[in-house]
């Protein structure tokens, strides 16, 4: 029977319960699979509980497997931090970062700051990645991310949010549509007409889909791109029209022949919070990070918008 276990039966729970395969779980942990399966039987061994049940399809956790999971990824934050921590006096330790963001946090508000901050803590890696807000919180919240950005404050347990920056979402239709000279119009009069997105794996992309829904409206894009500016593009060219964030309408509208108009829609409206578990435990660099995200919610306007918790 095993008499201890170490951190690298702490990491391949959390490998386990994140690819539901003990072979990708070995691979990421950089074992055997024999020595993954070896180190799984020491562990409910040592516990006294079965960890996994194993299918044809691949592994699932047991309660207790799931409970073990959520402690191993606190574990490995409090070394994630400790390495953090610690590269104040040993520059030659790496941390690194998982930060999650919606799609406008994506291409508008990250693409700055990270270069920003990338170039100050060039012993600092980052792992980014783009979720809707609801999928990020629990990421957060569950310590599979470290921080995270979203729209509106999502519920979830053990969450801090602060202010990050105001936006909204704004109609954008090629010069000359039959809605160009409308100073506002509702999400639902607009899906009569042909829409272009981003594609599926955008945040925003599902959250229309969903609006359509809770409206009991049939809704599809006609045409899916892989950017915002690749989507006035194809407005531009009389293929349907969209939906896309203020900020970005105020870089691309005065150059290109689209019409911004405003959604009356309530969700349209929102402000983007930065989440975090908590902010002592993150490693000082994680710190430093949130704080210049923080910064946007300062440089702005002190307003308050009740937010979506999809985009």
């Amino acid at each position: 029977m095993a008499t201890h276990f170490d951190l690298t039966d702490v990491q391949l729970i959390v490998n386990v319960g994140d690819s539901l395969s003990l072979t990708r779980a070995a691979e990421k942990t950089h074992l055997s699979v024999p020595a993954a399966s070896m180190r799984i039987k020491n562990l409910e061994d040592y516990f006294r509980t079965r960890l996994l049940y194993r299918t044809n399809q691949g592994v699932t956790l047991t309660r207790s497997g799931e409970e073990l999971m959520r402690h191993a990824r606190i574990l490995m934050a409090q070394v994630e931090q400790l390495h953090g921590d610690m590269q104040e006096f040993a520059r030659g330790v790496k941390g690194r970062l998982r930060v999650l963001g919606n799609t406008t946090a994506m291409m508008e508000v990250m693409p700055n700051i990270l270069s920003r901050f990338l170039a100050s803590h060039p012993d600092v890696d980052l792992e980014l990645r783009e979720c809707g807000s609801q999928a990020i919180a629990k990421a957060v919240s569950e310590g599979s991310a470290d921080v995270g950005i979203v729209a509106g404050c999502p519920p979830a347990e053990n969450l801090h949010y602060l202010p990050c920056r105001d936006d909204r979402l704004v109609l954008i239709v090629p010069s000359g549509h039959v809605l160009d000279g409308r100073e506002a119009v509702s999400f639902v009069e607009t899906l009569t007409f042909d829409y272009v997105g981003l594609s599926e794996w955008s945040a925003i992309h599902g959250f229309l889909l969903r609006a359509a829904s809770a409206a009991g409206r049939q809704f599809r894009f006609r045409a899916e791109m892989g950017n915002f500016d690749a989507v006035c593009r194809m407005i531009e060219a009389t293929v349907g029209i969209g939906v896309i964030p203020e900020s970005v309408a105020r870089r691309l509208v005065p150059t290109m022949r689209i019409t911004a108009i405003a959604l009356t829609d309530s969700w349209a409206l929102r402000r983007l919070h930065v989440c975090v578990r908590d902010l002592e435990t993150l490693p000082f660099f994680a710190r430093e990070l949130v704080d210049m995200f923080a910064a946007e919610g300062r440089a702005g306007e002190a307003v308050e918008v009740e937010s979506p918790a999809g985009v």
